[in-house]
């Protein structure tokens, strides 16, 4: 578990989100996530239904770990991240909706966070280049490969923009601050998102072209947040007494699903969902295990 938990170590005015037609409904769209309990660490990839119901297992390994799924944009398809034991990434993995034709992405050995482009074609990923993680893209098989950023710094979690011409991710510095960030693909320009000094993590980019992340703000606890691209009308979430994590939108950008829990491994952490103003919490996972990482199915 020591992968996902280091993924997370984490007023302005109101936003016009989830404007119609954008992406469809999101009630027959399943989400996809990671899960593990303590009897049983290693994890596997797990689908549910929105609207709730039983989870529907998707890998079935007791010796790897799986996890990090990202859908393709057709549905087809879940790019995820297969880990052996001690931690050692094994790299980027791709399977079908449901969990079979399992196919390896070449040269990713070591690679983390994959995000599969709006078009379907390619792949972002975060990857060791020395002490520090950096981005990359390739096409779906793997090649070519290109690296996207060259910092002292250690950059992961890339989401695309809606028309694949941009990057968000985290960027964290050797401080333990983590700001948003934002890179133009065509010509690698790097753009400040969030302010400097944060602890932004985990961000992902809608349909309707907003970016949520989680935040651990003044109140010791991670919220989610959403801002606009150029970092404009920053707006907070969710603001319990709790951990909140791994935020991903709904197809149609009015609804978020995320974790909520987890000081340690004795707590369990549960998928949430929320509308994108912040009302109609609703807890989609009940069971005792480690629900994280979910993806909600374009």
């Amino acid at each position: 578990m020591a992968l996902t938990a280091t993924a997370i170590a984490l007023a302005a005015g109101p936003l016009t989100l989830g404007a119609p037609g954008t992406a469809g409904a999101a009630g027959d769209h399943p989400i996809v996530f990671a899960r593990y309990t303590t009897a049983a660490p290693t994890e596997d990839l797990y689908t549910i239904n929105p609207g709730g119901g039983a989870t529907v297992k998707l890998t079935h390994s007791s010796t790897v770990s799986d996890v990090m799924p990202s859908w393709s944009p057709d549905g087809k398809r879940v790019a995820f991240v297969r880990y052996g034991s001690g931690g050692a990434i094994d790299g980027i993995w791709t399977m079908t909706s449901t969990g079979g034709g399992l196919k390896a992405v070449p040269g990713t050995k070591g690679a983390s966070d994959p995000a599969w482009s709006p078009d379907g074609k390619r792949i972002a990923y975060a990857k060791p280049v020395g002490t520090q993680r950096e981005l990359f893209v390739a096409d779906i098989d793997g090649t070519p490969s290109t690296r996207l950023t060259h910092t002292a710094a250690d950059e992961f979690h890339p989401t695309w923009s809606p028309d694949g011409k941009y990057l968000a991710f985290s960027r964290a510095d050797a401080a333990g601050n983590s700001r948003v960030m934002r890179i133009q693909l065509s010509t690698l320009a790097q753009t400040p998102v969030t302010a400097p000094g944060s602890h932004d993590w985990t961000p992902d980019w809608s349909h309707s072209n907003h970016i949520v992340f989680s935040r651990v703000d003044s109140t010791g606890f991670a919220h989610l947040y959403v801002v606009r691209p150029d970092g404009t009308a920053l707006h907070g979430i969710t603001s319990a007494a709790a951990n909140d994590k791994y935020p991903s939108w709904s197809p149609d950008g009015r609804r978020l699903v995320f974790t909520r829990g987890g000081t340690d491994d004795t707590d369990p952490e549960h998928l949430y969902l929320v509308r994108a103003d912040g009302k109609e919490l609703t807890q989609l996972t009940k069971t005792g295990s480690h629900d994280l990482e979910a993806d909600w199915r374009p």
